[in-house]
């Protein structure tokens, strides 16, 4: 990592990614803004059974919202539901087991949801994973390339044609400060050269669904 990196990470990381730079940020919150119903409207969070996503869906679920939780760990997710269920009262939210990481898979779930439901306006592509070490899916796939970018990639792409039949779809990607420490390089996607560093690659693996989401909504 460069100098110069090293020092927009930590000044950035400062003054945006800790808890006090939000406290400082959420002064300027206009509380009226989040007074909004989303009843009627379907959300899909990859990722929901915990951190942002389940606080995500827990929002949403508290607007009236129906909330599509996509998870790979049941027990967990199940969980989770139940603790958005009894906090807001919202019966509309529902589980889908899914290991992003296997990316034949993830396109066979999107094509089994738009079959199975006629409506989805928001997708918010919130999972992501950091390995500590190298590891290949059935597909001989990098896992965290295959979580963090393929998964992302063919689910949002796969779900377009149902978002586009939605009134006002909108794509939500959680990306990380993390990004800001590593180029955007094509030259090593799979991580198979040099010492495997899991939170290095999963660095340089956020900034991708920017572009490749550009390339989707081109």
């Amino acid at each position: 990592m460069s100098l110069y990196r090293n020092s927009a990470w930590f000044l950035k990381g400062v003054t945006e990614f800790t808890r006090n730079a939000f406290l400082a940020a959420s002064k300027q919150f206009v509380e009226k803004d989040l007074e909004v119903s989303v009843a009627g409207r379907s959300f899909l969070i990859t990722g929901a059974n915990s951190g942002i996503g389940k606080a995500t869906a827990m929002a949403i679920a508290k607007r009236g919202g129906t909330v599509h939780m996509v998870c790979r760990n049941k027990d967990k997710a199940e969980e989770a539901r139940a603790d958005i269920v009894k906090e807001t009262g919202n019966k509309e939210v529902y589980v889908h087991i899914l290991d992003l990481s296997e990316t034949k898979k993830v396109w066979e779930f999107a094509e089994a949801f738009k079959r199975k439901y006629k409506a989805l306006n928001v997708l918010i592509n919130n999972a992501g994973s950091i390995m500590s070490q190298r590891d290949v899916n059935v597909e001989g796939l990098e896992k965290s390339f295959a979580v963090n970018v393929l998964g992302v990639y063919i689910l949002t792409k796969s779900l377009i044609p149902l978002l586009e039949k939605s009134a006002d779809p909108r794509v939500i990607t959680v990306s990380s400060g993390g990004m800001l420490v590593q180029k955007l390089r094509i030259g090593n996607l799979q991580s198979d050269r040099g010492r495997y560093d899991g939170t290095m690659v999963y660095a340089q693996h956020k900034p991708w669904p920017t572009p490749c989401q550009t390339s989707i909504a081109l």
